[in-house]
């Protein structure tokens, strides 16, 4: 995997997701604050986001699979700070509980409201974690996507064509489950 950039490419990828994460998060909260106008629209963003939300814990899974595997190249760049270590199941298990409710309530439609009323309060406790999340990364991921287009480290077309994947990918998922919100538009 040196051919991909290692644990310097992985850090870079994880980065560049970061990016384009926070963007379309953006995007979709800005959706909750209009919710009963802007329903379309946030649920064809939340559906747009799963592939991108996937290659983002694929590519933090491989570090942490790397490192205690004692990939010694993983080992020597260091774990992360041990606060950011006790967070992230914390901020996988929320991620997985606010998308697995959002695609359940796509699916199933909107007669389910102990499900609405998980999946809003499990965006509350995703907010407060993936907030701290964001906030510890915010300054190493300006700085590792501005170095990407300085220093190139091998794998830089690998990388973005897979962020350019999960997008396409996101875009096409999006589009094929459109027709489920028609139940939520009556």
């Amino acid at each position: 995997m040196k051919r991909l950039g290692g644990p310097d490419g992985n850090e870079r990828l994880t980065a560049a997701v970061a990016v384009a994460l926070v963007v379309l998060l953006a995007v979709e909260g800005a959706t909750v604050l209009r919710i009963g106008q802007l329903l379309r629209v946030h649920m064809f963003v939340g559906m747009l986001l799963v592939p991108i939300v996937v290659l983002k814990l694929a590519s933090t899974g491989w570090r942490f699979l790397r490192y205690y595997a004692g990939d010694l190249a993983y080992v020597a760049k260091g774990p992360p700070h041990p606060l950011l270590r006790l967070l992230a199941p914390l901020v996988i298990a929320m991620t997985t509980v606010l998308f697995g409710t959002g695609i359940a309530l796509l699916v199933l439609g909107p007669h389910h409201r102990g499900l609405v009323q998980l999946h809003q309060l499990s965006f509350v406790g995703w907010l407060i974690v993936a907030g701290a999340h964001v906030l510890a990364y915010a300054r190493r991921v300006a700085t590792l996507v501005a170095a990407e287009w300085r220093a190139r480290v091998p794998g830089i077309a690998a990388r973005y064509a897979l962020i350019a994947l999960a997008l396409a990918a996101g875009v096409a998922l999006a589009l094929e489950t459109s027709p489920l919100d028609d139940r939520w538009l009556v």
